[in-house]
Parts: C-alpha cells; sequence; structure tokens
C-alpha cells in the first residue's frame, strides 16, 4: 500500500537511480501519471514532460477499456474487443473521434506551458500512477517506438503481471513495485487516490521546466 503517489514514485525512483540511463526524460500519462512523473524526473535529475493516449472506453461501461488511442491518431484494440456488447465499427469511430478531440485539448494546454521534449537517441521513462488493462501505455509505447530513442522503460508502481507482459516486448525493461495477482482496481493500492486535475499537471510541468532551467543556468 503506498500513501499517495508521491510516495509511491520515490519508491520507484529508488530502482531506477541504479541504472545507466542516456540524458533520461521521464513521460507522465496525464493526469495522475505526471504527478509520478515529476517525482522521478526530479529524483532523477531528468527532464519531465508528457505523453498523450487515451483509452477507448466500453459502451454502458466507461470505466472499461476497449483500446486505447495515441497522439499519432492510431488505434489499438484489446483482444476482447468486438465481443463487448455495443462496440461496432461506428461505436469505434464515434469513440475514437472524442479521445482525439480530448488528447488534442490537453496537447494546447500542455504545450503552452513545455514543448514536446526530444526523445531521439535518449533513455526515456514512461510512467503513469499504475496500470490496469494496460491499452493507455501500450498505444504511449508504439507512439515513441517511431521516435527512436535509445531506450524505452516502462516504471510504474502498481500492475498486474499479465497486463506487464504484454509491454515487455514493447519496451526495453519494465519496473514495478507491486504485481498483485487480486488486482482489482489502481486506487486499492493507495491510501490517499485523489483525483488529478488538469491545472496541478500544468503547474508540475512549468516547475519542472524552470527547475531545468535554473539548473543549466548554474552549469554555465
Amino acid at each position: 500500500m503506498f500513501r499517495n503517489r508521491e510516495d509511491a514514485a520515490l519508491q520507484l525512483a529508488k530502482h531506477l537511480k541504479a541504472l545507466k540511463l542516456k540524458d533520461p526524460v521521464v513521460l507522465g500519462i496525464p493526469r495522475g501519471g505526471v504527478v509520478t512523473a515529476a517525482v522521478l524526473a526530479r529524483e532523477l535529475g531528468a527532464e519531465l514532460d508528457v505523453v498523450l493516449s487515451r483509452k477507448l472506453r466500453a459502451p454502458y461501461q466507461p470505466e472499461l477499456a476497449i483500446g486505447a488511442i495515441g497522439e499519432d491518431g492510431e488505434v489499438y484494440l484489446n483482444a476482447f474487443a468486438r465481443e463487448v456488447s455495443g462496440v461496432t465499427e461506428a461505436y469505434i469511430r464515434e469513440e475514437r473521434d472524442h479521445q482525439i478531440a480530448e488528447i488534442a485539448r490537453r496537447s494546447k494546454l500542455f504545450r503552452a506551458v513545455k514543448p514536446p521534449a526530444e526523445v531521439t537517441g535518449r533513455s526515456v521513462i514512461v510512467t503513469d500512477d499504475g496500470i490496469a488493462t494496460g491499452s493507455t501505455m501500450l498505444a504511449a509505447l508504439h507512439v515513441l517506438s517511431a521516435r527512436k530513442p535509445h531506450e524505452i522503460i516502462v516504471a510504474v508502481p502498481v500492475a498486474p503481471p499479465e497486463t506487464l507482459e504484454r509491454f515487455r516486448p514493447q519496451c526495453s525493461r519494465v519496473e514495478c513495485l507491486l504485481t498483485p495477482g487480486d488486482f482489482g482496481a489502481i486506487s486499492q493500492f493507495y491510501a490517499d487516490f485523489q483525483q488529478v486535475e488538469d491545472e496541478e499537471a500544468v503547474r508540475l510541468l512549468r516547475e519542472s521546466r524552470a527547475l531545468q532551467r535554473a539548473v543549466k543556468a548554474g552549469a554555465q
């Protein structure tokens, strides 16, 4: 059990500090993942940024992910997606358009304070406050792989073991603190799992960028 996202990220950072990283950048999946990413970036002295991907919600069950969509607009469906009641080609197109619009909204919001980080040739750490089905993370990994990083490390506090296995072919390394077999929801592993608002994610990006600038100025 973690006290909150900051506590989980501090524990995760201890594992990442042991790795040899090449000009690391930490990418959080908004919004909760940005809190985790901000702590990791601070502890590792790395650049902080976001990677925008969204889950595709099941009809009548918005908490169930039938897949996800990345910033590139490509849709990734879970194997069971077409077996879910109400999932048709028309529904998938409608949900895709809705999530693309949300990605565009968030991109405009976050890019106003932080231009996209260059990831080519760098150690890229992709994080969230936890993983359930993994669809959103998988979409993010597909987007990042095309940008030719030195390596991609998936680092999360908690995820079911079967979900982590889906990522191993898509990344260089997986770091996860808890892999419970009785996984129900991410929130069950946190004492405090308050919703993270856009304003907090923007603040964290702004503060991290200011810190990076100050460090670079001091090194000159």
